[in-house]
């Protein structure tokens, strides 16, 4: 039986990223060209729906990440999962300190928007900015609270929507339950919703 091309690119990911971890340093140049593609995915997630003055372009965005995570040399990578929730995590710090950066030079003008996809937008919906448009900063204030009071929470929110981790992916990277998942993500969505709706009524 001929392999599945996708679990075949899994299983030399992890693979590399256990040789990364055991600090041959060859290992990432072998890496970049099998995730390539994934990281580009998750750049034009983390960009959707920002608006097209934004100076970074998906491309960019991947490089910038990619520096950061070559500069690592503390983790030890579990697999697939674990790198791409990295990643998504450095991803988002990017686009927050661009957008803190645009924010003082305009020194108070609009902020950089961010727009959910589908399975946000019914939980984080901001009228004024024409539907599911949101301040990235404030997003990334409002997370940084909900991981204050509960880590995990925060964790599942970069891993299903920054990540693109599916409900079961999230729990393996997580080391709990699909079920314990879908009730944090319930959850962290509508603690958002409301986080995000005070801040914008003050």
């Amino acid at each position: 039986m001929t392999e599945d091309p996708s679990e075949l690119r899994d299983s030399q990911i992890t693979q590399l990223l256990a040789a990364a971890s055991g600090g041959n340093k060859t290992a990432l140049d072998h890496l970049l060209p099998l995730v390539y593609d994934l990281l580009r995915d998750q750049a034009r997630r983390a960009l959707l729906g920002e608006r097209s003055s934004h100076t970074l372009q998906p491309t960019a965005l991947v490089h910038e990440a990619w520096l950061q995570i070559s500069r690592q040399r503390d983790i030890r990578w579990q697999d697939r999962h674990h790198f791409l929730a990295t990643a998504a995590m450095m991803m988002r710090r990017i686009l927050v300190t661009h957008a803190r950066a645009k924010r003082r030079l305009k020194r108070g003008g609009s902020a950089t928007m961010l727009e959910f996809d589908d399975r946000l937008a019914d939980t984080l919906p901001d009228p004024d900015a024409g539907g599911s448009a949101i301040d990235l900063v404030a997003l990334d204030e409002a997370l940084e609270r909900l991981g204050a009071m509960d880590s995990r929470l925060m964790k599942t929110v970069e891993l299903r929507y920054f990540a693109g981790l599916s409900v079961d992916e999230a729990a393996d990277v997580l080391g709990v339950g699909s079920a314990t998942v879908k009730r944090d993500w319930a959850f962290a969505r509508a603690w958002l919703r409301d986080a995000l709706t005070q801040g914008s009524e003050s």
